[in-house]
């Protein structure tokens, strides 16, 4: 997808209008399911931001087509997205009409910053307009920009809670960017994320956390939000009751290439996996995945898409 120039504003104000008059009409009809099953595939996606540093067939304009058909291809009912900036969230939201969309930029809660936002398909869930929002990763959690554990970069994590429509069952999304750099504040993250799930308003309902963790499941805060007792922020901490299942690890335990952050190069080899979708433990796990792209130079982005396929209720659904 190419930028639009000057000569196309006309044509491109009649196409924002109709897409504004299609986000207005209500959602279409969705069959119910009988059995009550909550049936969710669930991608993190981190995009890699817009920057002059990448140039030729890693910009942005000649890369977004390929992010798109990647999305297609992957058909998240759930997508959590990070490093987007807000155009780059723009273009999304203009190239998937059918998909709603929760997030604000980390640096000032409105534009400005990278989004870890929230896409879902909008004619198959409602959005609890009192139940979602963004909060960040400090000691200030309320407070846009604000950043107190050490990272030198402004981190947050974005909610909401869905209804689907096809079964009548609520549940929660939580998406977040950890910091790259400083493992405390990593820790803390994970501290700060239980905390707020344990005290969501639906306790009872599923929630799934997506995300880049900028480290892998072995990293004692991912271990800590998966179980393991861990020594996290100085402190020996007990398993968390909360804890969730990372669906990819269950199904490929010994799978040693499992990387998904491969700097534009395209390779597989090594376990850095820190792109993650966990889910409540009560899931029933269907499937798994990483999206790979068929060449180096056909790479949405330089992290690989995660994707899961999971259940909740009806037995074996």
């Amino acid at each position: 997808m190419k930028r639009i120039g000057i000569q196309s504003w006309p044509l491109l104000l009649v196409a924002l209008l109709a897409l504004a008059a299609c986000r207005e009409a209500p959602p279409k009809a969705v069959a119910a399911r009988e059995d009550g099953v909550l049936a969710l595939t669930a991608v993190s996606f981190n995009l890699r931001y817009e920057g002059p540093q990448d140039e030729g067939w890693r910009a942005w304009p000649q890369r977004v087509d390929r992010v798109v058909r990647a999305i297609r291809g992957l058909d998240p009912d759930v997508m959590g997205i990070q490093e987007a900036l807000h155009g780059q969230a723009a273009d999304l939201r203009a190239s998937l009409p059918d998909y709603d969309f929760e997030g604000v930029g980390r640096d000032d809660g409105k534009r400005a910053g990278e989004y870890a936002g929230i896409l879902w398909k909008r004619d198959r869930f409602e959005l609890d307009p009192d139940d979602h929002g963004t909060f960040w990763l400090s000691d200030f959690p309320e407070q846009p920009g604000s950043r107190t554990w050490g990272n030198s970069v402004v981190r947050s994590v974005c909610w909401v809670r869905l209804t689907d429509r096809a079964s009548g069952r609520g549940f929660y999304v939580f998406n977040t960017h950890w910091d790259h750099r400083h493992q405390g504040s990593r820790e803390r993250s994970a501290l700060l994320i239980a905390e707020r799930m344990d005290s969501r308003r639906h306790p009872g309902e599923p929630v799934m956390l997506l995300g880049d963790f900028n480290g892998n499941e072995d990293n004692p805060a991912v271990a800590y939000l998966t179980g393991s007792r861990v020594d996290l922020a100085g402190q020996a901490r007990p398993a968390w009751d909360g804890a969730l299942i990372d669906p990819w690890r269950q199904l490929n335990p010994r799978v040693e290439n499992r990387r998904t952050l491969h700097f534009w190069r395209g390779h597989r080899e090594g376990a850095w996996k820190v792109d993650h979708v966990l889910v409540s433990a009560d899931a029933r796990v269907i499937d798994a995945g990483i999206f790979h792209a068929a060449s180096r130079e056909t790479q949405p982005s330089d992290h690989y898409p995660v994707w899961v396929e999971v259940r909740w209720g009806g037995g074996q659904g």
